[in-house]
């Protein structure tokens, strides 16, 4: 998995990794500080939800017009920068009156333009490394080792947001509504890792922050004909029009899924269940799946005997933990958040083996071909939490308290939509990368990223649904998610032929 590739891939993962740990630990706790500090109902905390993240993933569109002009690398530490200040505003606790509102709206369109021109521009320059000979039959593996690397950051998020908000409580007297602002304050320290580490490893990506002048000089770009690059375009504006209704299904979790976390989701755990919900034993986990792939994997005794060695100590790790268990695991809703991110971690490398068994085989499907299966699995989530809400009452009915079901349903949604991200995000990306003529790549990137802020901004929906059945609600994510399937299905070889 991690043999072969470029070693700019991993100084602009980790680099990413710092970023996307303060993102996701203000976004675990987003909706629920609206609603706390401010007051606001499920719908319109919702709506503010969706809105964030639809202006987060809209404006690399115009960052990526404007890296292709000026360079990516610029645009990144520019963007940085923008974020940062955003952050920083958002982490001083304003009280909730109208300066606190118009506060906390500067704050957030910092971030998204910060965000906008960070985000899409690090990815070019990754898809940038590819470009070279003896390193096209890896991207996407590239793409998914880089995937994984950025949720390590997001696996450890919510466990950050709740601790420091209960230290913020418990030590310094603050109310819960002031303790957000700490975990908001967490971002701002990461981003400074983030950058520090983007200008130390910097040498190993140079090569790849081009601009679009840079980009219209190479051989790839001479051999695209007019009609070949508009051919290009239209494809991935259809693959662009698919994703939409994936990020409208996915980024539930923190909203409407957030939601059933907190009212009908059981409060605590006991035993081997309650495992789960400390990152620690999480960790372990993954280190036991890594240290069996290297067991196999490994050419030499002693790479076998390092990986034996990872998979005893992480087991010993687990007894040790379990022996230690309290009686009884106090579950919070954004605790729910840390399972989607270790999922990628854990998963990635069976991922990365399954399709380079297939490769070998000559059967590996095609990246539009696992952006299909990827909404077809989506859908399943779905279709698995509709069958354990049957029975529970509407959100609007208000008698949520009485009645509460088993982490396990939540956990095992998260699990099957992160083998969806998994088939769609990491390998849209790198096709994105890989079919974007090369003079528009920062805007095409910008383009996957416009197709996210849409579906983004249509999270609010079932937000505004909140209060009629709950079988309703996830019933109409999961008939999108086929929709999304039957209409990728049906554009495929057109799709394939420019692949």
């Amino acid at each position: 998995m991690f043999e072969g590739q470029p070693k700019g891939l991993y100084a602009l993962a980790l680099a990413n990794t710092g970023e996307r740990f303060g993102y996701y630990t203000m976004l675990a706790v987003f909706v629920l500080f609206l609603q706390a500090n401010f007051g606001f109902s499920a719908g319109t905390a919702g709506l503010i939800y969706s809105v964030f993240l639809g202006l987060v993933y809209f404006l690399p569109l115009f960052g990526g017009m404007l890296a292709d002009k000026f360079g990516f690398g610029k645009m990144v530490t520019i963007g940085i920068t923008i974020m940062f200040l955003g952050y920083l505003l958002l982490s001083i606790p304003l009280g909730s009156g109208v300066p606190a509102m118009a506060a906390m709206g500067g704050a957030l369109i910092l971030v998204s333009a910060g965000t906008g021109l960070f985000k899409g521009n690090l990815q070019v320059m990754v898809g940038n490394l590819y470009d070279a000979p003896e390193y096209r039959a890896k991207r996407d593996s590239g793409f998914q080792v880089f995937y994984m690397a950025i949720n390590v950051g997001a696996m450890f998020a919510p466990t950050a947001a709740i601790k420091i908000m209960d230290w913020a409580q418990d030590s310094l007297g603050m109310s819960e509504a002031d303790s957000y602002h700490l975990a908001f304050a967490v971002a701002c320290f990461s981003l400074i890792a983030s950058i520090a580490i983007y200008y130390c490893f910097r040498s190993t990506f140079s090569h790849a922050d081009r601009n679009k002048a840079q980009a219209a000089s190479t051989t790839k770009a001479e051999e695209l004909s007019p009609a070949e690059t508009k051919e290009r375009i239209i494809c991935l504006c259809l693959v662009f029009a698919v994703v939409i209704f994936f990020w409208m299904a996915f980024h539930q979790n923190g909203s409407t899924l957030t939601y059933f976390a907190r009212d009908y989701t059981a409060t605590s755990s006991t035993g081997l269940e309650s495992m789960a919900f400390d990152v620690v034993n999480l960790v372990f986990g993954i280190m036991i799946v890594y240290g069996l792939f290297g067991l196999l994997q490994s050419k030499t005794g002693k790479g076998k005997g390092i990986s034996a060695a990872v998979i005893a100590a992480s087991i010993a790790g687990l007894v040790y933990k379990y022996n230690g268990l309290p009686a009884e695991t106090i579950v919070s809703a954004p605790i729910f958040q840390q399972f989607n991110a270790c999922f990628v971690v854990a998963l990635t490398p069976v991922s990365i083996a399954i399709f380079g068994a297939l490769a070998k085989k000559g059967k590996e499907p095609s990246a539009p071909l696992k952006i299909g299966l990827g909404m077809l699995v989506a859908a399943a989530a779905y279709v698995l939490l509709t069958a354990g809400s049957i029975g529970l009452p509407d959100p609007a009915a208000q008698a949520t308290e009485a009645v509460r079901v088993s982490p396990n349903w939540l956990i095992s949604t998260y699990l099957i939509l992160t083998f969806a991200e998994l088939l769609l995000s990491p390998i849209g990306i790198s096709f994105v990368s890989k079919v974007a003529p090369p003079k528009y790549a920062g805007m095409m990137m910008g383009g996957w990223f416009v197709a996210t802020a849409i579906g983004n901004l249509l999270v609010s929906i079932p937000s505004l649904m909140w209060g009629a059945p709950l079988v309703v609600v996830w019933g109409v994510l999961a008939g999108i998610c086929l929709v999304a399937a039957f209409f990728i299905f049906v554009i495929l070889k057109r799709l394939e032929k420019v692949a």
